[in-house]
């Protein structure tokens, strides 16, 4: 079984995932907009070069999105968040300070009691993020 998030952005897919692909050195393997499909009936003209489905590789795991169109849109994301564990601090401040810009930090890079360095953020897109440095082996006890 493969579980893969799947997240809604209300215009800005393009922006994200391009931003997202940069600083999780992934690679973008579709980014499909409606113009031209289907699919392109049924949205809004300004929407046709909206995006109808990208899909985001980042280290053998897939992170895919979409744009929703104002009138099929729940609004913000506010009751999930992608959680991202590496086994690095630096790479973990990295990717934390590469999602920052224009973020609403939630929870700024620090030590806790279950990872060596761990935040959470809003990015400007409304991507809820926890970024973690997994425990040392001899401490860990969910990764």
């Amino acid at each position: 079984m493969k579980i893969a998030p799947y997240l809604m952005f209300d215009g800005h897919c393009r922006e994200a995932f391009t931003l997202y692909e940069a600083v999780f050195g992934g690679k973008i393997l579709a980014m499909m907009d409606h113009r031209g499909t289907p699919a392109e009936a049924h949205v809004p003209p300004e929407w046709v070069d909206k995006i109808m489905h990208a899909c985001l590789e980042i280290d053998g795991q897939m992170l895919m999105a979409s744009d929703a169109p104002p009138d099929r849109s729940d609004g913000p994301m506010r009751s999930v968040s992608v959680s991202v564990n590496v086994t690095d601090i630096a790479e973990a401040e990295r990717i934390f300070a590469g999602l920052s810009e224009a973020a609403t930090i939630q929870m700024p890079m620090a030590e806790t009691f279950w990872s060596p360095r761990f935040g959470m953020l809003r990015d400007r897109f409304g991507t809820n993020w926890m970024i973690g440095a997994e425990m040392p082996a001899d401490k860990a006890d969910c990764g």
